[in-house]
């Protein structure tokens, strides 16, 4: 018997699963996450090994969905020094590397830019060539006051050459050993906004090794020694190690999208809506062909502006320690949460806070043992019931495409909060193991590639270009550790971008299989 252990960390809980080889549930527990985060993870794993009394050596995968990367962002720590190099002088010479970027931020990872000659067209053809004595020429200025390097260029989504030129000659001059992130790999095709993922990327790789690091060490000292160690990603499946560390960026909003995955393979449906409420938020995303529907927009990251792939997720301040407050004849629900502290400051358990558990109790959607409910005002929970459930029927509304209802899978801890009819919906739907469905959904050992490219038609045909980009797709899910006789293409589509000349097609495409043995 071989199982897998998946583990997703929130605001409020870390929470652990174990699966058998069928992906069914053989054990699961729910901790309280830790400022460190890492403890709060091993005690998680500490708990689910010993409590479930497995072997440790039958756990044969370890997979983690975790919020290091989010968290290093948002409080400007453990970021690595970057040196940034954009090849496109002097077509792109108006707009400086890291633009519009919180000075906190920008002195956090260092101000060490230059913008180098070269790019390329919208079709791959030279703008103008790399100038090689250049680039050698800043490496030599950069060494010592950087750790890593992001590297972009004009249009390298559809030419890449320059920018694996540029990484080759960082790599001669600074040493086999730095780490080096490319634009082409990570975003999509406009510049500015690639080229911020790209320089978030490279900040990112330190906390990467180090939460790669700890959780090894967090399985090897509870006896799992032999296990394929993977890391969550935020289109809804997994990475090998070695990927993780190359791409950190992608762990970023992985938690909504482990419980995505976990709510379908849990319900069985591969469409809808699903609903994850925690202790701190409700995120709401939509499950497409049973993955996580992505955002087609900019995304905002620790205030700054990208556009690699993220989840389509809404997220409202609403979860299981969001704490009530009457104002007068107003109700104000949040966005402050008593997180982790629930048990501690929740009026059922003697505290001096009212939270939304406190409401959930009194009007009777689940049973808190030992609730001391004199002295709750019955009337006022009933108000606040009456606004927390039409804020969240208003943000499933946001997300539908159509005012026809929709099928919603509610998921999470705090979804007990939520009754078994709301409007808009057309059927409410509580699998088994909803509470653990983001460490469900880790655990399930899908692995993913994914391309997105322009491609000229006077050049090719239509269907090369597929052909062309779905081989792609398929390389970067067998590079992230799938098993390349189990990978299907699960979304194709394509763009014509008629304000580009040469009759030019946007594609994009999803490859995804199972773990590699």
């Amino acid at each position: 018997m071989s199982y897998r252990i998946g583990i997703d960390v929130g605001g409020t809980n870390t929470d652990a699963v174990l699966l058998d080889e069928q992906l069914k549930v053989v054990y699961e527990v729910k901790s309280p996450t830790t400022a460190d985060v890492s403890s709060g993870i091993y005690e998680a794993l500490r708990r689910v090994v010993q409590d479930s009394g497995v072997n440790p050596r039958e756990v044969r995968y370890a997979m983690l969905g975790t919020t290091h990367c989010t968290n290093a962002i948002v409080e400007r720590k453990r970021l690595n020094r970057v040196g940034t190099i954009r090849v496109g002088k002097p077509a792109t010479t108006a707009v400086r590397p890291m633009m519009g970027w919180p000075e906190d931020l920008r002195e956090a990872v260092g101000e060490n830019w230059h913008i180098v000659s070269g790019g390329y067209e919208y079709d791959g053809r030279t703008i103008v060539p790399l100038d090689e004595e250049e680039i050698r020429q800043i490496c030599r200025g950069m060494k010592g006051n950087i750790e890593t390097v992001a590297i972009s260029g004009v249009f390298s989504p559809a030419n890449a050459d320059q920018e694996k030129r540029t990484a080759e000659i960082v790599r001669e001059e600074l040493g086999e050993s730095i780490s080096t992130s490319v634009s082409h790999e990570i975003g999509s095709i406009g510049l500015l906004e690639r080229e911020n993922a790209t320089i978030l990327n490279a900040a990112l790789i330190q906390t990467a090794k180090m939460v790669a690091e700890g959780f090894r060490e967090a399985l090897r000292n509870n006896g799992i020694e032999n296990a394929g160690i993977y890391f969550g990603q935020n289109d809804g499946t997994l990475m090998s190690l070695d990927y993780a560390m190359r791409y950190p960026i992608l762990t970023i909003a992985c938690g909504p999208t482990n419980s995505i995955r976990g709510a379908a393979h849990l319900s069985g449906r591969k469409d809808g809506l699903v609903v994850d409420v925690g202790g701190t938020t409700t995120d709401i995303g939509v499950l497409v062909n049973g993955f996580p529907r992505q955002s087609s927009l900019a995304v905002d990251i620790g205030g700054i502006r990208t556009n690699f792939r993220m989840p389509d997720i809404l997220s409202v301040a609403i979860g299981g320690g969001t704490i009530v407050r009457r104002d007068g004849d107003t109700i104000k629900l949040g966005p402050d949460s008593v997180g982790y502290q629930l048990h501690k400051r929740a009026l059922i358990v003697g505290g001096d806070t009212m939270t939304a558990t406190d409401v959930a109790v009194m009007m009777g959607r689940f049973q808190w043992p030992g609730a001391k409910v004199d002295g709750i005002d019955h009337a006022f929970c009933e108000q606040v019931d009456k606004k927390l459930v039409a804020d969240v029927e208003d943000a499933i509304d946001r997300m539908k495409t159509s005012p026809t209802p929709v099928p919603v899978i509610l998921v999470g801890g705090g979804s007990v909060l939520l009754p078994d009819q709301m409007k808009g919906v057309s059927e409410v739907i509580r699998p088994e193991h909803f509470g653990a469905a983001n460490a469900i959904g880790a655990a399930l050992g899908q692995v993913s590639g994914q391309l997105e490219k322009i491609y000229a038609l006077d050049e090719m045909t239509r269907e090369e270009a597929l052909e062309d980009a779905k081989n792609g797709a398929v390389r970067e899910a067998t590079e992230a550790g799938a098993n390349p006789d189990t990978i299907e293409i699960v979304h194709l589509e394509d763009i014509p971008l008629a304000y580009l000349p040469g009759n030019a097609i946007l594609i994009r495409v999803k490859a995804a299989g199972v773990l590699s043995a």
